[in-house]
């Protein structure tokens, strides 16, 4: 069941609403990155070494991730039923003081826990209200309903986590948070005043979302955004000290070059969107290619600050492009249970936000250099490539089957 279509200006109020709770979620999960350096020395001052600290700051974006792989399926799959409109503010409440705890916790104990706690409805935010700004849109624009959405994230790659980063740097980096805070408080009201009254479905339940993963193609999509989005993040997590220690730039380039990776972002969704409704099967094939490419790109080019601009802008574009793709294969597969499968699309993302950052961190504190994460992420992204074409190939073959099942009955 859904609601009228909003007119045009609604509309647009309704997703710009949306969009500021993403951006608050791009924002609060992508500048603990740039900010990792600073984490790990306030935190972990009796670390062995440097590379050590920051490797086990690293956890903090593992756990953030967990929160997203935990919340998103158990958050969506239990609110299915009720009104999404008023889901979304709950969601937004909740990242205002999960993020507000983050600044006052004053211990790494504290603050991992804090991480882990505002992980938890990211996923469902993003997948309700890519349900919701679906149906804002109308029938036929699903793909352009969750770029829109995902747009928040994006051009707070280009303001926001720069910004955050650079304040943080500067001040502290806890106060990146009280922004964060902020924005989803923010957010919060404006999806009170304009996103329409928008019902769930009275009939679902847990249980019943739940049956989502007896389906084969929901485990293959899944493990398409994990391995794959692995290798974007292996090289995001670890942005600030390949730029710092191995091309040898000064501090105030990460905030730079952050911004280049979320221009490269913001132009990728918006392309993936239109992509993902012509072509989705194509997108996802030679996206993940060209992805593998412009990783071992980052690896060769690290030494070298304008050849690494060039192949961060091209990470963020072609990584951006593709998430559309994925939440709108997902929401294909997974037939009537909509509301955890694009729950579940952040689930699988965050997956590879946590295992990039693990192993970018192991092969550094193994000693292989702030260089080796992007090698990681070159093959992680061939992983994610292989998936995808296992997926339509059983696809295919599924299909054919039931068509000579056809003929011959």
């Amino acid at each position: 069941m859904t609601s009228a279509t909003p007119s045009r200006s609604a509309a647009r109020w309704a997703l710009l609403s949306l969009a500021i709770g993403s951006f608050g979620i791009g924002m609060t999960e992508f500048v603990m990155m740039g900010l990792l350096p600073d984490v790990a020395s306030d935190l972990l001052p009796d670390a062995a070494s440097p590379e050590t600290a920051i490797a086990q700051a690293g956890w903090l974006i593992s756990l953030y991730a967990l929160g997203v792989v935990i919340g998103a399926p158990t958050i969506a799959g239990s609110v299915a039923r009720f009104p999404r409109h008023r889901v979304m503010i709950t969601l937004a409440v909740a990242l205002t003081l999960f993020n507000a705890l983050t600044f006052l916790a004053p211990t790494f104990e504290m603050v991992a826990a804090s991480r882990f706690l505002a992980g938890l409805p990211h996923g469902a935010y993003f997948g309700i209200g890519a349900l919701v700004a679906a149906d804002v849109l109308g029938p036929g624009n699903r793909a352009k309903g969750v770029a829109y959405i995902l747009t928040g994230l994006t051009i707070a790659n280009v303001v926001g986590v720069p910004l955050g980063t650079f304040l943080g740097q500067q001040f502290g980096w806890r106060y990146a948070f009280v922004i964060v805070a902020g924005i989803f408080a923010l957010a919060t009201v404006c999806i009170g005043f304009f996103v329409p009254a928008h019902p769930g479905d009275p009939g679902r339940t847990l249980r019943a979302e739940l049956g989502v993963f007896r389906i084969g193609q929901v485990w293959l999509t899944l493990g398409i955004g994990a391995i794959g989005f692995g290798g974007f993040f292996a090289v995001y997590s670890y942005v600030a000290p390949l730029i710092t220690e191995v091309s040898g730039s000064p501090e105030w380039a990460v905030p730079i070059v952050l911004v280049v990776m979320g221009i490269g972002m913001t132009i990728g969704n918006l392309v993936g969107g239109h992509l993902a409704d012509r072509d989705l099967k194509g997108t996802l094939m030679w996206g993940f290619a060209a992805l593998a490419v412009v990783l071992a790109g980052v690896g060769i080019s690290a030494p070298w600050l304008i050849a690494l601009i060039l192949f961060i802008f091209a990470t963020g574009f072609i990584s951006a492009g593709l998430s559309p793709s994925i939440q709108t294969r997902l929401m294909d597969v997974a037939h009537d249970n909509q509301s955890i499968a694009a729950a579940l699309n952040h689930s699988a993302l965050n997956i590879g936000n946590s295992m990039g950052a693990f192993v970018g961190g192991l092969v550094i504190a193994l000693g292989w250099g702030f260089a080796a994460p992007p090698w990681v992420g070159a093959a992680l992204a061939l992983g994610g490539l292989a998936i995808t074409a296992v997926s339509f190939r059983v696809e295919a073959r599924s299909a054919a089957r039931r068509a000579v099942s056809a003929t011959a009955a």
